[in-house]
C-alpha cells in the first residue's frame, strides 16, 4: 500500500512539475534548432554560390574610389536598405530577403599594424542570440581591378592604386595585396 502511495505522490509531484513549466516562442526547441540549421547552410550556400561564380570577388572590388564608398550605398558608405545591387546581393535577396530573414554581412582584413578590422557592406541591425554565421575568404592580388557600378572591371583602377579602398596592401615585396573574409550572419525577423 505504501509502494503505491508513494507511486502515486511521485505521479501527481511531476504531473505539478510539467504543469508549472511554460512553454514561450523563445523556448529552445527541436523546430527552432531546425530553423537555426537551415539559416547556417543557407548563409554557408550563399557564401560558397557567389565564392563559386566570382560574385562575390566582384562585390568586395564593387568600391566607388571617389566616394569612398560600396556603389549605391547609403550615407554611411553601407547598405542598409536592402542587398547590394549586384549579383552578391541578388543571391542574398533570393536567399534571405523573400524569407523574412535579417542579415549583417562584414568585410575582414588584414590593417596596419597586424590587427583585423571589419567593413560593413550590408547591416540590417542587432543580430538575435540565434543567429548564425559563415564565412568565406577571398585573396586580393596587387592588380585586382575595382568594379563600377555597372559590375564592369574599370580598365585603370586596381586596389593598389585606389585612394580610398577600405583595406591595405599587406605585402609590399609580393603580389599579394589582402586577404579579405566575407562574413554572413542571419537571424530570424
Amino acid at each position: 500500500m505504501e509502494g503505491i502511495v508513494a507511486g502515486l505522490l511521485l505521479l501527481s509531484a511531476m504531473v505539478f512539475a510539467l504543469q508549472m513549466t511554460a512553454v514561450t516562442p523563445l523556448t529552445a526547441s527541436t523546430s527552432s534548432q531546425h530553423i537555426e540549421n537551415q539559416q547556417q547552410a543557407a548563409a554557408e550556400g550563399v557564401l560558397a554560390t557567389a565564392g563559386e561564380t566570382g560574385a562575390l570577388r566582384r562585390a568586395v572590388l564593387y568600391w566607388n574610389d571617389t566616394d569612398g564608398a560600396f556603389h549605391g550605398a547609403e550615407n554611411l558608405s553601407y547598405y542598409t536598405n536592402g542587398p547590394p545591387p549586384n549579383e552578391f546581393g541578388e543571391i542574398l535577396d533570393r536567399t534571405f530577403e523573400r524569407r523574412g530573414v535579417a542579415y549583417n554581412v562584414y568585410v575582414t582584413f588584414l590593417g596596419v599594424g597586424d590587427d583585423y578590422r571589419d567593413r560593413r557592406m550590408v547591416y540590417q541591425g542587432v543580430p538575435s542570440d540565434n543567429a548564425v554565421q559563415a564565412s568565406y575568404t577571398v585573396t586580393l592580388a596587387d592588380d585586382a581591378s575595382i568594379y563600377d557600378d555597372d559590375e564592369t572591371k574599370n580598365a585603370t583602377l586596381t586596389v593598389s592604386n585606389a585612394t580610398s579602398f577600405y583595406a591595405q596592401d599587406t605585402g609590399a615585396d609580393s603580389s599579394l595585396f589582402n586577404v579579405v573574409r566575407v562574413e554572413v550572419i542571419a537571424w530570424r525577423i
